[in-house]
């Protein structure tokens, strides 16, 4: 454990942008989070790029999907008062006012009032599929930018000791610290920015599924909600 805290210590003393502070006798080696990264190569660009992705698809579903979830609890009264005094008219105009996904279900079940009830039902369940498919839009991303983020990582890993490697059978007997120093910065970074990257993407993906089934869940409430309605007697 000694000899790996010496090696690291002298490559960090070999690097230029690095600082000591302290005494003689003991240092305190200072490094940016950045000049880390630059050191990463290409590979830290792409997970840069993948992280911007990722918090961007995040925050967007986010919102979308709270939105999505937000009910008006009187909503299915006046739907429910409304049908029960054959106003159909009014109750599509409530649901047109509504931009909510539930809202757009109802109305699609309103519109086949009429028809038999298994054909209103399976108009509904079709429009509450392709509500959820609009919430699922981009967190299928989501799962690729946390599952490729650790393999690329691991690539930067294999290149950066592969340019280790490499760079030592070019010394010959002329072998030092600062000559493997690049190869493996590269290596131990671009795995850390690798693994970073990719557990973020995986609680973000995992937050945005629990919240698009809660909203699954509220249509499947408000869709057996409205068929309850249909089969109640007229006042």
């Amino acid at each position: 454990m000694l000899n790996v805290l010496l090696f690291a210590q002298s490559v960090a003393n070999d690097l230029g942008g690095s600082t000591l502070q302290g005494d003689g006798a003991t240092g305190e080696i200072s490094l940016s989070v950045i000049e880390l990264a630059m050191k990463g190569g290409w590979i830290m660009i792409v997970l840069a790029v993948f992280s911007v992705i990722a918090v961007y698809i995040f925050i967007e579903r986010y919102l979308v999907i709270s939105r999505a979830a937000n009910s008006d609890r009187n909503f299915m009264n006046n739907i429910r008062e409304y049908i029960h005094a054959g106003k159909l008219d009014a109750a599509l105009a409530l649901c047109r006012s509504n931009p909510s996904p539930n809202a757009r279900m109802i109305e699609k079940g309103l519109a086949r009032i009429g028809k038999p009830l298994n054909d209103i039902n399976a108009a509904i369940e079709n429009v509450g599929k392709l509500e959820v498919s609009k919430l699922e839009k981009g967190v299928a991303g989501l799962a690729t930018i946390a599952g490729a983020s650790p393999m690329l990582g691991f690539l930067g890993t294999v290149i950066g000791m592969i340019k280790a490697f490499y760079d030592m059978s070019m010394a010959g007997n002329n072998i030092d610290i600062a000559l493997l120093s690049s190869g493996i910065y590269q290596a131990m970074i671009t795995t850390v920015g690798g693994l970073i990257v990719g557990i973020l993407a995986f609680i973000f993906y995992n937050i945005l599924v629990s919240r698009i089934d809660k909203v699954v869940y509220l249509l499947e409430a408000k869709s057996t909600e409205f068929m309850d309605v249909l089969h109640e007697p007229a006042r």
